[in-house]
Order: structure tokens, then sequence, then C-alpha cells
């Protein structure tokens, strides 16, 4: 290649310059774009115990390879019930395919509860972004009618690539009933589409006695396959090499464990640094998971246990390295932030996101004054439900915004409606009805075709009482116009109703009819249809809603309502107990139409409550928002500072905003959430 010295000149002369005039002042770094697909973690999948609801698998990542976080908040990633004959996995194994970008994972099909020489068969998954899986299973007695209709168990099966054979080997313990039956490792190649295991077993390796829970790599430094396996009468890890998979192994002398504890589920993997090897295996009997390093798989060096604690327990598992991109996208799905999300203290959180400015928005009651007298709202943005900006007060009760209250202003709700409004009422308010014929006419839409109605409770002091009122706007920040008059007074109680406020409202939109309703009570719920003004409920159908039942310790209504729809279900929340109570928790039922009747499933009524062991304390009270085009939840919901717990500190009115995953099992019921201190991962920025 010629080389212009000309210019070279030049610019060694323009650097040289460029370094004189910038000497002794702070330099700009450039840093150089990070590599998506450099290899920078490691991803652990494991299952948590032998209890049923803990066999499953679960996710935890770490940048060294000994130092793992449980992602998920410890909850699984792959629900066993979805996947599984019995509804229960164990002993996962995971596998980057020689393309780099598929994964295989295998585990065993078994619940150890019912025995263990319960299991028939494993579960197959595939995979291109880890978080996606497909499945097939494989029941052996069924499968192999002949030889193997006697099958016990089928145990800790794992996957590897054989470059002689080019197809995938599956391997795994196999054992009958057979009489001198004992663990064999078996194995065979899986079909094309990884859903299936072709041929019938083949027997592998055996040490002459139960031999199970087999791990192979290979290692380019001797040219061999090392299989490392658990030997029953050894007690201990083992290792055998061999230079075809298929080929006749070679027993090696000596442990490979680092302790005189009881282990199995050997698991081994090349580090990132292409030098040493990570060697990890279950210490079943004392809880713990033991790690090792090795620089030859001869010898090896013991490094660290791992630290169990609440929800990270792991049993049996493997791990692989994972590039940049592939943590990145894991964080986002199963990741933590920091709660809570709202500075200062917040609560009653209603969350929306905004079809005109693609952002997320949570308006609040404001907190921390005594008796619950705040007397403004506020509302904050994002663009990724992790990270927050104040848009400040959008509407204060006291002042001449909103004429008919002073004070106590609690519980909004808000909704984004888009179209012609058809009233001509907005004129009074001074809002624009300047509405485009349709909703899909993109190309003439302005930004006052969007109007946010925004319901609140505050103290009416010429009734003395707790209304519901509403203040309009072009936008979800404002400035918002009230309406001038309660839209809900005591006098809109059903008659079946005792007792409590109008307050803690709700709008909701039905996606089957289009129609609009409200629903507010505290002691009781109430349901009515809005009008098409959005301004006024019609009279004629308001409900009374409240689910019958409960007592204070279960799921009896006290206020908070909100509701969602889902795949054909209404889903009713509400908050139960006092606001300062350590019983103070959200329970759920549903229905099939927006007024009822709710039916409340007697084994499946929770949807969080507060986990005192984590300092996580009053968690109720909340929103749910749905990501849009997509089946994924999250509940936004208020918690009692841990530092104001004391009833002397008044903890009803020390509340903070926090935001957790929402999900759902097969058959729809709301699971649990299990709340915790760092919510989920950010989500990616709307464009």
């Amino acid at each position: 290649m010629k080389t212009n010295t000309k210019l070279l000149a030049t610019l060694v002369a323009v650097c040289a310059v460029c370094l004189t005039a910038t000497a002794g002042k702070k330099q700009t770094v450039v840093q150089e774009p990070q590599d998506p697909n450099e290899m920078v973690a490691y991803l652990f999948t494991y299952f948590n115990s032998n209890a049923p609801e803990d066999e499953q698998i679960c996710y935890a990542l770490s940048d060294d390879g000994y130092n793992f976080t449980p992602l998920n908040h410890g909850a699984p990633v792959i629900t066993s019930d979805t996947i599984a004959l019995t509804q229960c996995v164990r002993d996962p194994h995971i596998l980057r395919c020689e393309d780099g970008k598929t994964f295989y994972m295998v585990a065993t099909d078994m619940r150890s509860s019912l025995g263990w020489a319960s299991n028939r068969g494993m579960v197959l998954l595939k995979s291109t972004d880890l978080i996606h899986w497909q499945h097939s299973t494989v029941n052996f007695p069924t499968r192999y009618t002949k030889a193997w209709k006697n099958v016990i168990r089928v145990w800790a099966p794992e996957t590897i690539y054989d470059h002689k054979a080019k197809k995938y080997m599956v391997f795994y313990s196999l054992r009958t009933n057979d009489p001198g039956s004992f663990d064999k490792i078996y194995y065979q190649y899986a079909n094309e589409d990884f859903t299936d295991l072709e041929g019938e077993p083949r027997w592998l390796f055996d040490a002459g006695n139960a031999t199970i829970d087999g791990d192979i790599v290979y290692n380019e430094a001797d040219q061999l396959y090392h299989l490392f396996y658990k030997q029953e009468s050894g007690r201990g890890i083992y290792q055998a090499v061999a230079k075809n998979l298929t080929d006749r192994w070679q027993m090696l002398d000596g442990n490979v464990e680092q302790t005189r504890e009881a282990v199995e589920g050997v698991g081994v993997c090349k580090a990132i640094d292409g030098k040493s090897w990570i060697i990890m295996y279950d210490c079943y009997g004392n809880g713990h998971y033991q790690f090792c390093k090795s620089e030859d798989l001869k010898t090896f060096q013991f490094v660290q246990n791992t630290e169990t604690k609440g929800k990270f327990t792991p049993r049996h598992g493997t791990i692989i390295p994972i590039t940049r991109a592939e943590k990145e996208r894991l964080l986002h799905e199963f990741g933590n932030f920091a709660q809570p999300i709202l500075p200062g203290f917040h609560a009653d959180p209603e969350v929306l996101y905004s079809n005109q400015t693609k952002k997320y928005y949570i308006y609040s009651t404001t907190d921390g004054t005594p008796g619950w007298g705040g007397h403004d709202f506020s509302v904050f943005s994002s663009t990724n439900l992790k990270d927050w900006t104040d848009e400040g007060k959008m509407l204060d009760v006291k002042d001449d915004q909103v004429k008919w209250a002073t004070g106590n202003a609690w519980a909004p709700c808000i909704i984004e409606k888009f179209g012609r409004l058809g009233n001509s009422s907005f004129s009074r308010l001074g809002i624009n009805d300047n509405m485009v014929t349709s909703p899909n006419d993109q190309t003439t839409k302005r930004p006052n075709d969007y109007k946010y109605y925004f319901y609140f409770s505050a103290h009416n002091p010429q009734s003395n009482r707790k209304e519901i009122g509403v203040a309009v706007s072009d936008s979800p920040t404002g400035p918002f116009v009230d309406s001038g008059a309660p839209i809900i007074t005591d006098a809109d109680r059903p008659q079946e109703a005792r007792g409590g406020q109008a307050i803690d409202v709700d709008v909701f939109k039905d996606p089957k009819s289009g129609k609009y309703y409200l629903y507010w009570g505290n002691g009781f719920m109430a349901g009515a249809e809005l009008n098409d003004d959005m301004l006024s409920v019609k009279k004629e159908t308001i409900t009374h809603m409240t689910p019958q039942g409960g007592s204070l310790q279960t799921w009896a209504f006290r206020e908070g309502a909100y509701v969602f729809y889902r795949k054909g279900t209404y889903y009713f929340l509400w908050s139960v107990d006092d606001t300062g109570s350590p019983n103070y928790h959200v329970c759920y039922g549903t229905a099939k139409s927006p007024l009822g009747p709710i039916t409340i499933d007697e084994d499946n009524y929770l949807v969080i409550k507060q986990k005192p062991e984590d300092g996580i304390y009053g968690t109720a009270h909340n929103s749910i928002l749905q990501i849009p085009g997509k089946d994924e939840w999250y509940i936004v919901y208020h918690r009692i500072n841990k530092n104001y717990i004391d009833r002397h500190f008044a903890p009803g009115i020390h509340r903070e905003v926090c935001i957790d995953r929402l999900t759902f099992d097969k058959k729809g019921r709301i699971i649990p959430v299990t709340p915790t201190q760092d919510g989920p991962a950010p989500l990616a920025e709307k464009k």
C-alpha cells in the first residue's frame, strides 16, 4: 500500500499542535464501542430444592464465574407445569450450539416427592435468545415399550456436540427395576430440530457400580474428551477420558472434589479467559455449591462455597459463558434495579402508558403529611420504567384549580382517550374539541386529538365528605382543568353499601365493548358506566360490587379497587386491611363482565403481601401496567418505608412507590408476586 507522506506529515503536525494546546488540561477520553459479542459473563441454570414448587428452572448471573446473583428475583424463568409431564424438572444442563446463537437445554422430568425411582424421561428445550424456549418430552416406557418398559429413572441428561458423528449427543443415567440393574450412563443422538431422540438408548460408560450425573467437556490441550461423573460406591466425583465420545473410556485415579462433604451434580465450564476451567458441584447434604479452578483438568484448586440465602439455594445446575448482548437481554427481561422508583414519600400510584408521547407516567398521592392531608398530585415520566423524571405538580385541590375541594387529595387514576368527544361541555373548560374523523388517520392527528381524564378524591367542605372529581388535559402532564363539581358524591352510594367513603377511584375501558367504567369505594366497592362525556356516570348502572365473604385475614375488600382485562377475563384487585397494618395486602377476583359479579378462587386470591424478612412492609394499593402489544405485565404499588414501620412513626403516611413483574399461570391465574428490593430490569425505550 502506498503512503501519502505529505498527508502523514501534516497529520503529525496537527496532532502535535493539539497535544501542545491541551497540555495540562483535562483530556476527553473517547471510549471504544463495546463489542456486543464479547464473552463477559456466565449464566447459571439450576433448580432450588426438592419441594415441587422449587423443581423449576432458574437463572443466575456472574461476571467471574464464581459469585452469582439470581435473576427474576429468584423465581423460575421457565415454569415446570408448562413443559414437563410430571410438572417438575431438575438438573438443567445448558449448551451453546456450534452456530454460536442457538441454545439447547435438557432436564430431568421428575417430581422428587414421588420418590427417587419415579421419573421416566426428560425434557428437551431449544432457544435462540435464552428467554423463549420451545420444548418437548421423551417418556421412555411408552417410547421404548420393549427393552426399556421397566425404566424407573432417567437422571441428569446433558448434551454435547459429537464432531465425529456431526450430531448432538444426549447422555444420561438410566436404570430399570430389573434384577441386578444399576445406574449406567447411556446416550442417543438428538434429531435435527432437537425435539426428539433417535434410535434407542446405547451404553456409554459405567464404573462397575451406580454411575450418575455425567458431564463431558472437550480439552483442546490434550485433545481428549473428559467425562466427570459421580460414583456411588466411591462417594465422590471421578473422571474418565477418551479420544472420541463413543470410544472405551479410560478411568483416572483420584477424586475431583476438594471437600469431604457428600457431592453430586458436577459441572465443568471453560472460563472466558480460554485458559482455565471452572468446576462446580452440589454439596447437597449441606445445602451449598462449591467452586474449584483448574488449569489442566488434572489438579483442582478450591475457590469458594456459594452463599445461599433467600430464594438462591441452587441445586444441580450448569453454567455457560454469555456475551455482552446476551447479558443485557437477560437483565432486561429478568434483571434488577433499585427501588423505590420515585423520590420521597408517595402512595396510591396510578401508572399510564401514553400512546401520544410513547412514555410511561405515574400519578400519586403526595404522602408524608399528617392525617393524609396532602392537597396536590405529582406526575413522573419514564421511557424505561427505571429512570423517572419529576414533571411537577399537575393538580392542586387547595387553590383555585379545584373550587369545590380543599384538601385530602387521594388515590388518583387516569385514562387516555383518542377520538371525537361528541360533547360541547368542554368549551366551558377551555379545552379544544378539535378531533379528526378517524383515530387511524395518523397524517392529520394533532396533539389535542388526545384527552386525559384524571379522576381523584378530595374533601368537599360543603358536604364534609370525601368525593370524587375529574380534571381534563390535552397532555399527560397537564395543565389539567377541573370539571367544576364532583362526579361521584356520597349520594351515589349503592343501596347495599354500608359505611365508608367515596374514595380510591379507578377508570377502565372495556376492550370488548369500547365502553368506559368508573369504580370507587372504601368498605364497599361500587361501579358504573361513564357517559360519553367522561364527566358523569350513568346513574342507572351504579352497581354494588363488593366481593362477598372473606375476613381481614384473607380477602375482605377494604379499598383501592383496580380493574384490567386479559385474555377474556376481567381482573379486579383491591387492598385488604388498613394502610398501616402488617396485614395490609392485595387480593383479587375475576368476572365475565366489567360490572361483575366477582368470583373469588379460595385457593388463589393473593396478589402481593409484605416480606418483613427482606425489610419490605405494607405492600398494597396498586395499579397494573401492560406493555403495549405484549403479554407482559407489571404491578406498581406502594409500601411502607422500613424506617417508619413502628406505630409511633405513623407508618400509614410514610409510603414509597415500587414496581415488580406480574405473571400468570397457564390457567390465567395471577401468580403471587414476591415483592423485591430490586424490581424488574429497565425496558428498552420506545421509538
